[in-house]
């Protein structure tokens, strides 16, 4: 049986103008995990993703350091109530 998961992810540090999201989206697409990415107002990123229990923490994880360009300095991670409510993953806001 294939275990399901969704989390939504805060992460902070040198993570806009660094294309952050754009890498975001190809981490998941790889990945196979749904969702969406978003810059938020205070200078974090915001992310909710969903899939397979292993596909999602390998997202997180990715998520800890992120593309080159960035500097993660933190990553607040929820555990959610697994929806199915994504077909791909795509940048929002």
């Amino acid at each position: 049986m294939v275990r399901m998961k969704r989390v939504r992810l805060r992460i902070s540090g040198v993570v806009q103008g660094v294309a952050f999201r754009y890498y975001t989206v190809a981490e998941a697409k790889r990945l196979g995990v749904t969702g969406w990415v978003r810059n938020v107002p205070d200078g974090t990123v915001e992310a909710l993703a969903e899939g397979e229990l292993s596909a999602v923490d390998e997202f997180t994880q990715w998520c800890h350091s992120g593309p080159r360009m960035a500097r993660v300095d933190g990553v607040k991670v929820t555990v959610e109530e697994y929806g199915n409510g994504f077909e791909g993953f795509d940048v929002v806001g």
